[in-house]
């Protein structure tokens, strides 16, 4: 955008301050060639900061984008890793059962063949014991 440089109040300006005429009038050309192409306007700033908004709204977009590829993609695996620990948990769950069912029978194994030797042993033991009794009337 172009503005208008009173180049000729500039230089009165000057002149009044006590400036002589010719540096009064290269000041204002050189204001006016230097100072105004580089002035900025609220229209460039304005245009300057729609394109970095638009900029950095699309930088964040992209960013949440990648975040959320990113937390699908853990979930996903978390999702994975706790099947595969509960497929574990199940399998040694069940050799645990397996183990106490057999560690069950052999108890109850053991615990019949105990209770047959002594039920022979008192059978035994009442036989000894009619024997003697039987002895001991006949005498």
């Amino acid at each position: 955008m172009v503005y208008a440089f009173d180049t000729l109040g500039y230089a009165k300006r000057l002149r009044d301050a006590g400036v002589t005429l010719s540096e009064a009038e290269a000041h204002a050309e050189a204001a006016r060639d230097f100072v105004m192409a580089e002035l900025v306007t609220r229209t460039d700033l304005d245009t300057s900061t729609n394109a970095l908004r638009r900029d950095l709204e699309a930088s964040i977009a992209a960013l949440r984008s990648d975040l959320e590829a990113s937390i699908a993609a853990l979930r996903s695996d978390m999702e994975a890793s706790i099947a595969a620990l509960r497929r574990d948990m199940d399998a040694s769950f069940t050799s645990v059962r397996e183990e106490m069912a057999g560690m069950r029978r052999d108890f109850q194994s053991a615990l019949d063949n105990m209770g047959l030797r002594l039920t022979v042993r008192l059978g035994a033991m009442m036989g000894v014991a009619i024997a003697v009794l039987a002895a001991i009337i006949k005498l």
